[in-house]
């Protein structure tokens, strides 16, 4: 009589033959990982003798869940706008996209410049000052941010430049002569820590002449840019790798450039219990459970077999 075997699960026998079978492991054929994406902020508006907006804070995604397959996927890490140049027409660059395994934060819009509206964007940029309405915001890409701030009119007393929006809030609108505040940005803990990105730069404003307090406009939590005072100047570029928007430039006949936003980040997280070294590319760190690459620069995220 033939030898016979069982095959079971567990302790249920589930049939009985009389060859052998060999069970072999699924192949391995990808993880499940965590993305966060982060855009270029937009550089702040430039202005000669006016004010103008602050940029928007870059398109921020946070991925949950993604299945990535056994390839090799290209990571573009978006740069920050130019901030306008130093005149009247200076709106500033839009930021630049950021990207991995076909997803797409939008990068923020520029601050506009006299008369001008921001641009829109990841989070749009904020309106310049105006001679005779109120200068919108630019629109922020639903999901990713929010709207800009808009410039304040010359003759109501209330010229300033609007903040730019950032992921988490809207930009501030131009008051009493003030810059509007750029739009806080959001957390994500992917990395290891607990760190905001994506804020909006500050609009420049006029303020009293004492340079105390500041005219300009603060920027946004995650790395947004503050505007300009009128007459002390002061302002800031957006923070590298966070895509914090620039802040505006504002100042007298002379005139001040806008200032540059922040470029973006790409951050990628596995389990290792799961995975264990399966992916490579970028800077590698371990963070308790996680396996994390940080791409600050355009780079390839491989997973391997």
């Amino acid at each position: 009589m033939p030898a016979l075997f069982d095959i079971s699960i567990g302790a249920v026998r589930i049939a009985r033959q009389t060859t052998s079978v060999t069970l072999s492991p699924a192949p391995f054929t990808g993880i499940i990982a965590d993305a966060l994406i982060v855009a270029g902020g937009g550089g702040g508006g430039g202005a000669s003798d006016s004010l103008s907006g602050g940029g928007g804070g870059g398109g921020f995604r946070a991925l949950t869940d993604l299945f990535l397959s056994n390839t090799v996927y290209a990571v573009v890490i978006g740069a920050g706008g130019s901030g306008g140049f130093e005149d009247n027409t200076g709106t500033g660059e839009s930021g630049a996209n950021s990207s991995f395994a076909g997803y797409i934060s939008i990068g923020g819009g520029g601050g506009g410049a006299l008369n001008q509206a921001g641009l829109n964007g990841g989070s749009g940029g904020g309106g310049g000052q105006s001679n005779t309405d109120n200068t919108n915001g630019g629109a922020g890409e639903s999901g990713q941010g929010n709207d800009g701030g808009y410039g304040g009119i010359t003759a109501e007393n209330t010229s300033a430049g609007g903040g730019g929006g950032g992921a988490g809030a809207a930009g501030n609108n131009a008051a009493s002569q003030i810059g509007g505040n750029g739009g806080v940005g959001l957390t994500n803990s992917f990395s290891g820590s607990s760190v905001y990105y994506a804020g909006g730069g500050g609009g420049s404003g006029y303020g009293d002449g004492t340079g105390s307090p500041t005219a300009g406009g603060s920027g946004g939590n995650g790395g947004g840019g503050a505007g300009d005072d009128y007459t002390y100047q002061g302002g800031s570029a957006g923070v590298a790798n966070r895509g914090g928007g620039g802040g505006a430039g504002g100042g007298d006949d002379a005139g001040f450039n806008g200032y540059a936003g922040g470029s973006g980040i790409v951050i990628i997280r596995y389990l290792t219990s799961a995975y264990g070294t399966r992916g490579s590319g970028g800077t590698i760190t371990t963070v308790g459970s996680y396996r994390i690459h940080t791409f600050t620069a355009d780079g390839n995220f491989t997973v391997s077999a």
